[in-house]
């Protein structure tokens, strides 16, 4: 591939990139149906047509968003359970892995929680797949923490855990990095408590 080529493919990611970091800014602020495609144009510096080169529709943007999302949770906390010792190390890593994510993807969090009915059924049944994959990987190093519990109750102690980890929407607002560590650590604590009671 010639410099040039790489050039414009590297351009062209760039703004992909930036149009759904816009897009979670903008959909968690205004909501799904209160953001137009001129918006997301304008907001990267673009026109409303040029944003059609990108995605060929804003539902397109959103399942790109939270199909991405979902996917870099599943395959991050992978990643974080094959590096880590097995035990209790490994159960703290993946606490730090979901707390990390979810304290710099607010913006993301809030528009899954409100806007992810607008997907269309196929990408929907895409971010369940991934999320259900997700929880059995939690349920799974809790299982083997705890042999003798019951399945049922590891998940329900995993959905707790998300509760709390994914409250940061709600948490966190623009403060210094003191008050944005006192929280991971907050909820680090929590979710570990919530996760071994």
């Amino acid at each position: 591939m010639s410099e040039r080529v790489k050039g414009r493919s590297d351009a062209k990611n760039e703004r992909r990139r930036s149009l759904l970091d816009a897009a979670a800014a903008l959909f968690s602020q205004h909501g799904f149906n209160g953001v137009s495609m001129e918006d997301l144009g304008t907001a990267v510096g673009v026109s409303g047509p040029a944003v059609y080169r990108h995605f060929p529709s804003k539902q397109a943007v959103l399942a790109e968003l939270l199909i991405g999302v979902s996917t870099a949770l599943f395959e991050g906390g992978t990643a974080e359970t094959e590096r880590a010792p097995e035990g209790d190390l490994a159960l703290r890593a993946l606490i730090e892995f979901h707390v990390d994510f979810a304290i710099r993807n607010t913006d993301v969090i809030r528009v899954h929680d409100r806007d992810r009915s607008a997907l269309l059924p196929d990408d929907a049944h895409s971010v369940r797949l991934l999320q259900r994959r997700y929880v059995e990987l939690w349920v799974n190093l809790l299982k083997r923490l705890t042999p003798d519990a019951d399945v049922t109750e590891l998940r329900v102690r995993a959905h707790a855990a998300f509760g709390l980890m994914n409250s940061t929407p709600y948490t966190v607002r623009r403060r210094g990095t003191a008050s944005a560590d006192r929280l991971r650590a907050l909820l680090e604590r929590m979710s570990y408590a919530a996760l071994t009671s």
